[in-house]
């Protein structure tokens, strides 16, 4: 690899909105066949150094140099752009989702790109099409050719993106977060496929990401950013084991640390926050053929599963996407209809329901979603946000106190107004702060109405890796001093053994294993355990 020659060097690049400045002078070069880590938090500019070499990024001001063999990218026209785009260089994007157009089948997506680039004609890209998703190991590829994105799973559509970005064979591929929005095992699977696949095309890869773990599987060499400047680089072996800069050392050390109350058996007569037994969960799925216009068929998402909480414990679920573990915490949160007992502090959800109390009820037990920018309404004050709660479940309290409340659950979740920002963050809106800041907003308004017990659904998968640190930090010292009770949802093996006292593995909606957390982590008794516990190593 280092006798390689340089496929993309880039010069002193800078790129700047107006008069401000997000990327100062970066130097790195790729080699090809060449597998390269751009690392960094949000608003590193890696994302942004990387997408600017193809003058991709709306507005921006770009100079500097990107020699990619002898040509120098930052000084084509863009129509001597137009034929780098897919050709030389591809992109894999970070949500497949939202990068895949709706409207159009896979395949029709993956044969645009044939029919442009390498001239075929439809026949040719059809069967083009088919033979590339079956390279990247989708089963039934000319079936899911003929899918829609919805109709694919999240690692099919991550499968599917890659797929399109091989089409016209590039000499460089740009990954762009490429297995964030997937689960763990999904993750490495995605990342053993782009090296099978990188070395079989013997292209050049730069991949972006702020997860340590995919640097040190995937990556050759490794570029770390700090605040638009690159601060380290060098082979992954070297930076891993001595890292120079302060920075590179934060990062490494932002594995979530495990700080809470050992659990203790709970008294005899103690009264379990959250307990289920034989829970059931179904939804009615459409009959195909005549059939249907008569009756529904069932899907079962959730089969027969006992849990049992005590008071100021946390009880980890893990499991891959469609396993059931969101489907489970909304029928906790009594959003679901459902079969067998469930009940919350006691109180069984269904008797609640129907006895009209499920509003006291439903004051015991709050959520905090996975993603808090969407979860937030980006019309409402944080004043509103955080003391709606209080309208609901306390509306004698007047508009003083009601303000006294909130600023009191802000300051307990460790965010007090600065002067120096120039106003009162009460009337700030949620797109004013950070990814880290609005999370803590969005426990801050789970926590105002004082529950015993909180939904934490995958609360920091959407956070860099030294913003997650700080936040479960956050959340194990409200557990200690409030004696807390969390059901936390997550696919984080890291984040389980921080947290959790108790741990559920679901697979298809079924609990494979339960047990404390060292015994299910630590003994797996079931292959299923093993495969997630071996994929987080």
């Amino acid at each position: 690899m280092t006798n390689a020659p340089v496929l993309l060097d880039v010069r002193g690049l800078r790129v700047g909105f107006g008069e401000h400045a997000v990327v100062h002078g970066v130097n790195f070069s790729i080699r090809a066949g060449e597998k390269l880590a751009l690392v960094g938090e949000s608003g590193s500019g890696k994302t942004v150094s990387a997408l600017s070499l193809l003058r991709l990024v709306h507005n921006a001001e770009v100079s500097g140099e990107a020699w990619l063999n002898g040509r120098d990218l930052l000084g084509m026209t863009e129509h001597e752009l137009r034929g780098v785009r897919g050709d030389e260089v591809a992109i894999v994007f970070q949500e497949p989702m939202s990068a895949l157009n709706p409207l159009y089948t896979v395949g029709d997506q993956i044969r645009e790109v044939l029919q442009l680039k390498k001239g075929l004609t439809p026949r040719q890209a059809q069967a083009a099409a088919v033979e590339l998703l079956a390279s990247t190991g989708i089963p039934e590829p000319a079936r899911r050719a003929n899918a829609f994105p919805h109709q694919l799973s999240g690692g099919q559509r991550q499968r599917a993106m890659i797929a399109m970005a091989l089409a016209s064979t590039p000499k460089l591929l740009l990954a762009d977060e490429p297995t964030t929005a997937l689960d763990v095992s999904l993750r490495g699977q995605i990342l053993d496929l782009l090296a099978d696949l990188q070395r079989q095309h013997g292209m050049a890869v730069l991949l972006i990401t702020h997860d340590l773990n995919l640097v040190r599987r995937f990556a050759d060499r490794v570029a770390v950013m700090e605040r638009g400047h690159l601060v380290e680089q060098g082979t992954v072996a070297d930076v891993f084991a001595a890292p120079q800069h302060a920075y590179t050392q934060m990062l490494l050390a932002s594995k979530p640390e495990r700080d809470v109350v050992p659990a203790l058996a709970p008294a005899v007569d103690a009264t379990p926050v959250l307990q289920a037994q034989g829970l059931r969960v179904s939804y009615p799925v459409p009959v195909p053929g005549l059939r249907g216009w008569f009756k529904k068929g069932e899907f079962v998402a959730v089969r027969g599963a006992d849990l049992n909480l005590a008071p100021g414990q946390t009880l980890g679920v893990i499991g891959e996407s469609g396993s059931g573990k969101s489907t489970l915490a909304l029928a906790a949160l009594g959003l679901l209809p459902h079969q067998g007992s469930l009940s919350v502090t006691g109180t069984d959800w269904q008797q609640a329901q129907r006895s009209g109390q499920s509003r006291a009820l439903r004051q015991r037990i709050q959520v905090v979603f996975q993603d808090p920018f969407s979860s937030l309404s980006p019309r409402m004050t944080v004043e509103q946000i955080v003391g709606e709660g209080l309208l609901v479940h306390q509306p004698d309290l007047s508009v003083l106190e009601r303000r006294e409340r909130v600023v009191r659950a802000l300051a307990d979740v460790g965010l007090v107004d600065d002067p120096a920002r120039g106003g009162d963050w009460l009337q700030r809106y949620p797109h004013e702060f950070s990814g880290g800041q609005r999370q803590r907003l969005a426990i801050a308004r789970a926590l105002i109405v004082e529950p015993r017990l909180l939904v934490l659904d995958e609360p920091t998968s959407a956070l860099d890796v030294t913003v997650q640190k700080q936040v479960l930090a956050l959340l194990q010292r409200l557990q200690r001093e409030r004696a807390l009770s969390y059901l936390l949802i997550t696919h984080d093996v890291d984040v389980i053994r921080a947290m959790a006292h108790q741990v559920v593995v679901m697979k298809d909606g079924v609990v494979v294993e339960s047990g404390s957390v060292e015994q299910v982590l630590q003994r797996p008794e079931h292959p299923y355990t093993r495969v997630l516990v071996q994929a987080a190593a």
